[in-house]
């Protein structure tokens, strides 16, 4: 039973190429072996687009030999996901007084939001997994169970949800989590002066006076009943299957911090910047802001005292961090660089484990912006230069996302087809045809749509005699970011379409999704980029795609998707082949409209280092108080 939830890549995000923008869903991540974000609730809706490998300074695989049509080196390894354990063979007894360091691998400083309610990126959700956890637990399903610190229970004739807390549920500074600090989330995040990026999903758009409240109308949720000091009940207008699969808000904010602060102040507060608690199996010591946080155990932790002493969560550039995991600098990190693989899978003092992994990477095209004030995307695709299917279409025949997967992860990534993924089987569509590569075809789609080189400069322009140059947005992050991103340039090239970085190089992770739409504003310089999503335990889209989802980047919207996910979220949806069906008309739209192209699944790739016992990666399983440590010292290399 796994609390933190911060999904299997974490997750959502959320760095260039994996999606790790730790998702800030709904409020349940996957645990461990997780990426971009939260999955409570609509686990997508937060995908922080943490992305994992992005790339930056590297300047190794160069731009030409990535580039290339063929399947990759003959004598190239090439890894299967299926072979992997996901929980530490080490059966050793923890001793007492361990200390365990813990990797984030990133080229860049943690942004230091350490509030489930306030944060969107995914070191933070790393930071966050150890001192506090969503509510409620979720079983492999994804599916709430009775096994979290709070239990419930689902009325469907009359559309509620009673919650009740578990006695013994305690924040780090003593007082008693209650059913008010869960309650102070939602008032919180639904208040109009919230500057976070949770509210907007179905967990809480479709409470009861919610809409009155968010809008200022009223001064208190309606729909919302405070029985006790552990028990409440949430009435929605209705029940749907996406609030039992992940879309309930399940992190608790302690009113008796918050309550006199402005709510507009919270995110930047020394409660979530300098002195942050949880109730979580870990509370903080200290910080230096962007690099590491030491942490302590929670003697009062609920569940039991953890096998841990103490935690150092710290800052490791992905260049180091095979050197890192060698010397036992770190004993566990958040996330592997697959390119690094292969040459360190024979690392003697780690074990490898692995699965797969509940993120996807995309190339996204600008459709449109964002409309802050009516709170939804504004979809021009005649105003914007992707707007026409065709051309994105041809953009998709383009590209060999099977060699991508090969020659720069050696089979740990592979060919995305539908936008939703492998780690939803009950739902992933892999019958459905889907663009797969050929130039021949992406030219003769882009010859009869009228993108012709009329000047002789080797690039085609615009049906209308307009020059097209597309401006690329990707992200630095790990070695292989570079020399993907012009693979992907070199492919386009090969079509005729002139492609090129923005600012002529690749955007830091906070910059890159500031640019992209996450703050409210599209830069109008950005005409495609390459993005990931870490999805989250309800299946639903609509937090990513939906037309009030302000991390659907593409700014993409229709009546049919609207329709479509609509019929995801509602009664009939609570029959599973109906939902299906749904979900299989869905995935096809998108594969017609293209408002972005799957490019990757993922496998998650986690080294533990041999003295560490209890570490389990599998989805929702990971329980960091029964992590420990079987000597004192990391095991290093020979």
């Amino acid at each position: 039973m796994s609390k933190s939830f911060m999904g299997k890549s974490l997750f959502v995000l959320m760095l260039a190429l994996f999606l790790v923008l730790a998702a800030c869903g709904g409020g349940d991540d996957t645990s461990e072996g997780g990426s971009e974000g939260d999955s409570d609730g609509e686990g997508t809706e937060e995908n922080e687009g943490s992305e994992g490998d992005g790339g930056g300074d590297s300047d190794s695989e160069g731009s030409d030999s990535e580039g290339s049509d063929s399947e990759g080196n003959s004598d190239q390894q090439i890894f299967d996901i299926e072979n992997f354990d996901t929980v530490t063979s080490n059966d050793g007894e923890p001793i007492d007084g361990g200390h365990l360091n813990y990797g984030l691998v990133s080229d860049t400083v943690f942004e230091g939001t350490l509030n489930y309610n306030f944060y969107s990126g995914n070191p933070d959700a790393m930071i966050l997994q150890f001192i506090d956890e969503s509510l409620l637990g979720m079983d492999p399903s994804h599916n709430y169970n009775q096994e979290g610190a709070a239990t419930f229970e689902a009325n469907r004739d009359e559309g509620s949800i009673t919650f009740t807390i578990r006695d013994g549920v305690n924040w780090h500074d003593g007082e008693p989590v209650t059913a008010e600090d869960w309650v102070h989330a939602y008032e919180v995040i639904g208040h109009p002066e919230y500057t976070g990026v949770r509210y907007g999903t179905v967990g809480f758009t479709m409470i009861e006076g919610m809409e009155a409240y968010h809008n200022g109308e009223a001064d208190e949720i309606s729909g919302i009943e405070i029985h006790d000091e552990k028990s409440f009940t949430i009435n929605y207008e209705r029940l749907t299957p996406s609030l039992l699969s992940g879309g309930i808000w399940t992190y608790a904010l302690p009113k008796h911090i918050f309550e006199d602060i402005p709510v507009a102040d919270m995110a930047e507060s020394d409660a979530v910047r300098q002195n942050p608690i949880g109730f979580g199996p870990f509370k903080v010591d200290s910080i230096v802001p962007g690099e590491s946080v030491e942490l302590t155990k929670n003697e009062d932790y609920w569940e039991g005292e953890p096998n841990l002493d103490s935690v150092t969560v710290k800052v490791v550039n992905p260049n180091v961090v095979a050197q890192e995991l060698e010397t036992g600098g770190v004993d566990l990190v958040d996330s592997f660089p697959a390119a690094q693989f292969p040459s360190n899978s024979d690392m003697e003092n780690v074990e490898w484990l692995g699965d797969v992994d509940g993120a996807y990477t995309y190339i996204g095209f600008k459709l449109g912006d964002w409309n802050a004030e009516e709170g939804e995307v504004n979809y021009k695709p005649d105003e914007m230069k992707m707007g026409d299917v065709e051309l994105r279409r041809a953009m998709w025949y383009a590209i060999d996302n099977n060699a991508v997967g090969e020659r720069f992860y050696n089979g740990l990534r592979w060919n995305a087809t539908t936008l939703i993924t492998p780690w939803h089987p009950t739902y992933h569509d892999d019958s459905i045809e889907t663009p797969t590569y050929d130039l021949e075809k992406a030219n003769q789609i882009l010859d009869e749509a009228g993108y012709e080189d009329t000047n002789g400069d080797g690039y085609r322009e615009k049906p209308n005699g307009d020059e097209l140059s597309i401006n690329f947005a990707s992200m630095s992050g790990g070695e292989t970011a570079e020399p993907l991103a012009n693979y992907y340039m070199q492919q386009w090239d090969k079509a005729g379409l002139d492609v090129s970085l923005v600012d002529g190089r690749l955007l830091e992770f906070n910059q890159f999704y500031d640019r992209v739409g996450q703050s409210g504003e599209d830069d109008p310089a950005i005409d495609i980029y390459q993005g990931a999503w870490s999805v989250g335990s309800d299946v639903d889209p609509s937090g990513l795609y939906g037309r009030e989802a302000i991390f659907n980047f593409p700014r993409y919207a229709s009546e049919e998707n609207d329709e479509l996910l609509e019929k995801g979220l509602s009664q009939k949806a609570f029959d599973i082949e109906y939902r299906q069906e749904v979900y299989s008309d869905w995935q096809e739209l998108m594969v017609e409209d293209i408002p972005v192209i799957p490019t990757l699944y993922r496998s998650a790739i986690y080294p533990a280092n041999e003295r560490v016992v209890n570490y389990d990666i599998s989805t929702y399983a990971l329980e960091w108080h029964e992590v420990g440590v079987t000597q004192e010292e990391p095991v290093t290399a020979e």
